[in-house]
């Protein structure tokens, strides 16, 4: 289910105002507990927190910057923002681990600290990791539904508070037994442990700005596109990840012989499957023509002659001695002289046969465009003794189960006649075929007025 732009943007701010209120009330008693007992771990704790509270109100202004729409300035949008503010915040870590580190060397090797241990040291400890695990499950969460690094950045940096805090529990409760080097140990433990997540961060986001696509994201694309009936070949994709949205560039190869609306539709149908699977995807899709697998001889023939902006119809394809006859209708648009229209037709001929070497013979048949309508009358009241005479010339046919709708138009090329016959629904396309074909045939040898037949069947 694709979320409205709307609702993604509010949950985004909701849950990263939320972590800057948590931050904040954690660094406080950190820093507290901290320098009342005199603890290198609670105070690296605190400073852990205060780095976690920087991050959050980053992430926040991160997060209202991201969602802006594209504008002059940034075409793309502002979907980078997240990938540094996610690095911004890993070089916090990676310094504020160093210092960590030096403090503890300098208390392992120097004199020893005296530290008090109270309860309220536990109890901030334990407070600390309930909200840490709180927070981090609800960014996560957040930010896997709307692929935000930001957020999955300050979700990491609240879950490696987990993890320090519990080592930090553990250097206090060594404390107490009278092991008080355990503080500075745990403090250092502390520096790796999210040293080791920060470079881990820092890879994902130097990915996110140097575009590396996502894993499986590829191969998920092209098996979309691929699926989309009417492609037949995936020839480009690009992809370049901003945030949580992905920019998208796809060139497909489209059957060669298709028409242009219906290849506007594949293109449409390919859009609309890549966003349903990437709702927060701007994808741009261009349509090559190729050499469709279902071409058949007929497909090229006509799009051969497409080339020369005409229309061939009526093509007829004989198999004799091994090689192909062709021959076709084509309409050339009124005021063309008969010299002009049997160059381009020599033009086409000659195109079919360089294309198509099993082509050994093309005949044309030169007609000039018609109007879009003929004038005509309806005659059936008058011509009623000859559609009775029809009707029941075709009734009296084998397979033929009814006539319905039967009419007569006089035009200025003769009476047209329209009918709509019902045949027996065993039969193959074939045979239907055939079946209206005579039909045809024995309606316009009963009058030689009649110039055209069109005949609709339906299955009974």
């Amino acid at each position: 289910m694709v979320v409205p732009l709307d609702e993604m943007i509010a949950e985004k701010r909701r849950v990263a105002i939320t972590s800057v209120i948590a931050a904040i009330c954690l660094t406080g008693m950190k820093l507290g507990v901290g320098l009342w007992t005199g603890s290198l771990g609670i105070l690296s704790e605190a400073l852990h927190s205060g780095l976690d509270l920087l991050a959050a109100t980053i992430t926040y202004f991160a997060v209202r910057v991201a969602d802006r729409p594209p504008d002059d300035d940034h075409q793309y949008g502002h979907g980078k923002i997240e990938n540094l503010s996610a690095l911004f915040e890993t070089l916090l870590l990676l310094v504020t681990c160093i210092w960590i580190l030096y403090e503890a060397w300098d208390r392992l090797t120097g004199e020893t600290v005296h530290i008090e241990v109270y309860f309220w040291a536990f109890a901030v400890i334990i407070i600390s990791i309930v909200v840490d695990f709180s927070r981090s499950r609800a960014l996560m969460r957040i930010a896997r539904k709307y692929n935000s690094q930001a957020l999955e950045a300050d979700a990491l940096h609240f879950r490696t508070d987990i993890y320090s805090s519990a080592v930090v529990l553990v250097g206090l409760i060594s404390v107490m037994v009278g092991f008080p080097e355990a503080d500075a140990i745990a403090a250092a433990m502390v520096a790796v442990i999210v040293i080791w997540i920060g470079v881990r961060l820092g890879r994902q986001t130097i990915d996110g700005l140097l575009d590396r696509v996502p894993e499986g994201v590829q191969s998920s694309l092209e098996e979309v596109v691929q699926e989309t009936d009417g492609v037949e070949s995936l020839r480009s994709l690009r992809i370049r990840p901003s945030g949580g949205a992905m920019f998208i560039n796809l060139v497909i190869g489209i059957q060669r012989t298709t028409f242009f609306d219906r290849a506007h539709a594949i293109v449409d149908d390919v859009e609309d499957s890549v966003r349903s699977a990437f709702p927060r995807s701007d994808v741009l899709v261009h349509a090559e023509p190729v050499i469709g697998v279902r071409e058949t001889l007929s497909d090229k023939v006509e799009w051969l002659v497409r080339q020369s902006a005409l229309t061939a119809h009526n093509i007829q394809i004989l198999w004799v001695d091994d090689h192909f006859l062709v021959d076709f209708d084509i309409e050339f648009p009124q005021g063309r002289t008969f010299v002009e229209a049997h160059d381009l037709a020599t033009e086409v001929e000659q195109r079919i046969r360089d294309n198509i070497p099993a082509v050994s013979k093309v005949h044309i048949h030169l007609e000039q465009e018609r109007a879009s309508a003929l004038s005509g009358a309806d005659v059936s009241a008058r011509e009623n003794l000859l559609l009775q005479a029809l009707r029941e010339s075709i009734l009296a046919e084998a397979g033929v189960k009814g006539v319905r709708e039967l009419s007569c138009y006089d035009t200025e090329d003769g009476i047209r006649m329209s009918l709509t016959v019902q045949l027996d629904r065993e039969l193959g396309l074939g045979d239907m075929h055939e079946r209206v074909d005579h039909l045809e045939l024995l309606i316009k040898a009963r009058d030689e007025r009649i110039g055209k037949v069109f005949i609709h069947a339906e299955p009974l």
